[in-house]
């Protein structure tokens, strides 16, 4: 029987973190659909109490999901929005629009989930795993759960589901979409998901569904490939971002971003859209005009203003926030050469070279590469650990910087100057001493749990 009562959400992450935690470095005995399904049919099948807009990529579908979520909210639609990972604290990845639920809510579907995981047990025990199966729900399987369960005690009128890893397998993939959407994909996860990008395709691919529309991101040739034969096999309409819209007249500049979104037959939008958001790149104005054309097919009769007023009040934490004025500190949940090289064209575009970069990455990126990207633009590089929530190798980083940046330096004078601080508080600190003497801007990027490090570390000295 069922005792828990929580007196907060963060009791019942607390609760939620016995479990095996594959962001952490855990790894799981299998992957597969098996248990997600036994939990949502003890569950009472929570994750159809609303319609659905599913989002899966490498780069970019968190600030997808945010956007669509924020039209939606600006649509007067009460949306569920669920993402990862957190940056400040764990009620990011559950949200009602850009606000927390009431704690209530946290509290009532959090009781309601331990009594399903008791109840999956005896499931389990009974009938639905082999002898000797007594593999637990993951911490993210529980967390997909628990999203669905706040949704629904909320009566929301939409869900806005980010994957986390994959899709296929992914334990958000019980949903049947209004729409799909998938953003661009880059090698990622290739432990788990394969070490090409066809393979990393086929798995996202995973959450396109039979005859749901899937708005597509800008693909490499290997990866539209493997979508265009999806759809066809789903019978998904495909809308393809490059061939059913265009982006013009981009202006960045510190404050944020405009642009002229055009859309051609058969995407149906207002044309042309002079839109605006406060995240500055291009980047983020593509992301916004697929979140623009994926509430507009969920939802045909959204309204034009719905889409203004929803992207111009957005904000998500870490993706490329200015949170420091003296000296100026921009962080950036980049963790891809893609998506980084990204990053470092909006920075110099709007604050030069020649500034400061505190980088850290967890295990398994693709350090190198980024290394290659960075050096060149930045005149101070500090190496720390990006933070302790994932397994991360910091000396061999900073060893891969060193030997990149050798190799740079024997064919063009100067380079950076770098260094290497493992604590990560230690290392903020240095970076910041050093801009305010020297009057340079700093970026901080390569994981969004070191630019979780350095907004609480900011937010603490201000």
């Amino acid at each position: 029987m069922n005792n828990h009562i929580f007196s907060s959400a963060a009791d019942v992450f607390t609760w939620l973190s016995q479990f095996e935690n594959l962001e952490q470095g855990q790894i799981s005995k299998t992957f597969n659909l098996d248990q997600m399904e036994i939990l949502v049919r003890v569950a009472g099948h929570p994750e159809t109490c609303a319609p659905v807009i599913h989002i899966a990529g490498s780069k970019g579908k968190g600030s997808v999901t945010g956007m669509i979520t924020a039209i939606l909210e600006a649509e007067g639609l009460k949306t569920a929005r669920y993402t990862s990972p957190h940056v400040t604290e764990e009620r990011e990845r559950i949200t009602q629009g850009n606000n927390f639920f009431d704690e209530s809510i946290y509290c009532g579907s959090g009781s309601e989930l331990v009594s399903i995981v008791e109840a999956y047990r005896e499931a389990k025990q009974r009938a639905d795993a082999p002898a000797g199966d007594n593999q637990e729900p993951t911490f993210f399987e529980l967390l997909t759960l628990y999203f669905f369960l706040c949704a629904r005690t909320a009566r929301c009128d939409v869900m806005v589901v980010e994957t986390g890893m994959g899709g296929r397998l992914d334990a958000t993939n019980m949903v049947d979409p209004l729409v799909s959407v998938i953003t661009v994909i880059e090698l990622e996860h290739t432990d788990v998901l394969g070490s090409t990008i066809e393979a990393i395709a086929r798995e996202k691919a995973g959450i396109i569904k039979n005859r749901r529309p899937l708005i597509l991101g800008e693909q490499s040739p290997e990866a539209l490939g493997v979508f265009q034969k999806a759809v066809v096999a789903k019978q998904a309409p495909l809308y393809y971002f490059p061939d059913v819209a265009d982006i013009q007249n981009l202006r960045l500049s510190r404050e944020g971003t405009t642009f002229t979104l055009h859309s051609k037959p058969p995407l149906s939008l207002p044309s042309p859209l002079e839109l605006a958001i406060h995240i500055p790149g291009e980047i983020q104005a593509k992301n916004a005009s697929m979140a623009v054309i994926a509430a507009k097919i969920a939802f045909p009769g959204l309204h034009e203003q719905s889409i203004h007023t929803g992207l111009k009040d957005f904000t998500l934490p870490a993706r490329f926030e200015r949170i420091g004025e003296d000296p100026i500190i921009v962080i950036d949940g980049a963790h891809t050469p893609r998506s980084v090289a990204a990053s470092i064209e909006t920075f110099t575009g709007l604050y030069g070279k020649g500034g400061i970069l505190i980088f850290g990455c967890v295990a398994g990126k693709a350090a190198e590469t980024m290394a290659q990207i960075l050096i060149p633009v930045f005149a101070h590089i500090i190496i720390t650990t990006p933070g302790t929530y994932k397994v991360s190798f910091p000396e061999k980083v900073y060893e891969t910087f060193q030997t990149i940046a050798a190799h740079q330096a024997g064919k063009a004078k100067g380079g950076p100057s770098l260094c290497f601080i493992k604590e990560t508080d230690k290392a903020i600190e240095e970076a910041i001493a050093l801009g305010r003497k020297q009057g340079l801007p700093i970026l901080g990027t390569g994981s969004f749990y070191l630019a979780a490090e350095i907004r609480a570390y900011h937010g603490s000295i201000v």
